[in-house]
């Protein structure tokens, strides 16, 4: 590994850092597109269901990697390790709290990184989680400074009808729609209001304007949505697109057999919402509701999704970006008796990634490879002749551009602590493991003692049912993973 500040310090030198640096690279540009909680089936691999047109035209002339996982399934950490290079146990960002400048406070991250190499960069919605925006990652103040405007998850509704009783006749924007303080509330909404009175509509609006102010520079713009996170607050448009009737609810809602509570959260993401209850099984009738919510909140994501595209595509600067496309990890929609993240199961920890490089040949296909959320840095810079940092934790993976079906890595890792948001006070730390064939995971204490281990055959299930890892026929398996696991990712790599 290399020094951060000495390889910091030499960019700088080498004139990488300022305006004598707009020779650096081959001149791409990059549209960063981070989408939250997103789950991989929907909107990105053709699912039927899910109308999301704008993200499956995306994938049409994009390599899908059906494989992605995220380093550490909750918002904080997942983003932090993507935008490092970097995994959890390097950065020490365990949770939604800790920022990783605390703790290493000269790395350079994914923006940073083209900053110096003369790209306007630029952050728009959510990239980072919370108030941590990383003024040095960009070249302008992130908006929001929070990543989130706490004033747009709901309407008020009661306000809002009472004006348009006033002024029958008025056509409504955005800006006039009155909203509610920031706090859990129900845990949907379908207020009929045009997309940008909410967040994710003005990102997108903010975004094309982005756009159309940087055509002629280098840019490197990342545009976080948030939908479908909690609330699934969108436009009633997007509800009636669906029959709640006709979705599907989850047929496997049970534990995986022989799994050690500490795998488990009591879904307390969800439980916040006054319309949930604190303890026991969500109603089905509420769950129908949640998947219905979740459907459509994927639905108005994907039209903002859209706009930016086409305003790209308008502007005739598809040909000279690159973009990438993710969601930041998966999510339980009821399987598994949970809800949201926070867990190791393939549920959460895999999670969608589609990426679009000017001249590729393998547009429209995809690729069952192993991939990690670190791939991004490197790749990205690869994609526009940058070079990375040395110490990444993840690879490239532009080989995989040429040859989907190539070789690649014999695993993907990711970790989750508990308590499930602790930061430097976890207790209990699940390091978790995608092979081929299987899941594995250990969980450990603060003495790096087992406590627990999970062992999931995937070939004989798509998602984890049965821990086999404690029969007899399977200790040699779980020897061999153990040990794999153990050796960590650079043991992993193709």
């Amino acid at each position: 590994m290399i020094d951060r500040r000495a390889f910091l310090t030499s960019a700088i030198a080498s004139g990488l850092g300022g305006q004598a640096a707009n020779a650096a690279g081959n001149g791409l540009n990059v549209l960063f597109l981070a989408v939250d909680d997103l789950r991989p089936e929907l909107g990105c691999y053709g699912n039927d269901l899910v109308h999301a047109p704008n993200l499956d035209r995306l994938a049409s002339s994009s390599l899908v990697f059906q494989r992605a996982y995220c380093q550490s399934a909750v918002c904080g950490r997942s983003r932090a390790s993507l935008l490092t290079g970097l995994r959890p146990d390097t950065t020490k960002v365990w949770g939604n709290r800790k920022h990783f400048r605390e703790t290493m406070p000269d790395l350079v991250t994914l923006p940073q990184r083209f900053k110096q190499s003369g790209y306007h960069t630029e952050a728009i919605g959510k990239v980072l989680h919370g108030n941590k925006a990383d003024r040095p990652s960009w070249s302008v103040p992130a908006w929001p400074a929070g990543g989130r405007q706490a004033g747009m998850q709901y309407v008020d509704e009661e306000r809002f009808a009472a004006m348009r009783r006033q002024s029958p006749d008025r056509t409504w924007s955005g800006a006039d729609i009155p909203t509610l303080e920031w706090n859990k509330k129900a845990s949907w909404q379908a207020p009929e209001v045009p997309d940008n009175a909410l967040q994710d509509g003005q990102v997108a609006d903010r975004a094309v304007s982005a756009l159309r102010r940087l055509r002629d520079d280098r840019f490197f713009l990342a545009v976080g949505f948030q939908k479908p996170h909690l609330p699934f607050t969108a436009p009633k448009k997007y509800f009636d697109l669906y029959d709640p009737a006709a979705l599907p609810v989850p047929s496997d809602a049970q534990r995986p057999v022989g799994t050690s509570a500490v795998a488990f959260t009591r879904s307390q993401e969800l439980r916040g919402y006054t319309d949930i209850p604190d303890e026991g099984p969500v109603p089905p009738a509420k769950v129908r509701e949640l998947i219905h919510g979740y459907y459509a909140a994927t639905s108005y994501m994907d039209a903002q999704v859209g706009r930016v595209l086409r305003e790209l595509e308008s502007l005739g600067l598809a040909d000279s970006t690159v973009v990438i496309m993710f969601g930041d990890h998966g999510w339980h929609l009821g399987e598994q008796q949970t809800w949201a993240k926070t867990t190791n199961f393939e549920l959460a920890a895999r999670a969608p990634m589609m990426l679009r490089v000017p001249g590729m040949a393998s547009g429209g296909r995809s690729c069952a490879g192993l991939v990690e959320f670190v791939d991004m840095y490197p790749t990205l810079c690869a994609a526009c002749g940058i070079d990375a940092p040395e110490d990444l934790e993840g690879i490239s993976m532009l080989p995989l551009l040429e040859d989907p079906n190539r070789p690649w890595k014999k695993a993907a890792f990711n970790q989750i602590p508990r308590p499930y948001l602790a930061d430097q006070d976890w207790v209990h730390m699940g390091y978790s493991m995608r092979t081929q064939r299987f899941r594995f995971t250990e969980w450990v204490d603060r003495n790096r003692t087992v406590v627990a281990r999970g062992l999931y055959d995937l070939e004989k299930s798509v998602s984890e049912t049965v821990n086999v890892a404690d029969q007899p026929e399977n200790a040699a398996v779980v020897n061999a993973l153990s040990a794999q696991l153990r050796q960590g990712w650079r043991g992993a790599l193709p």
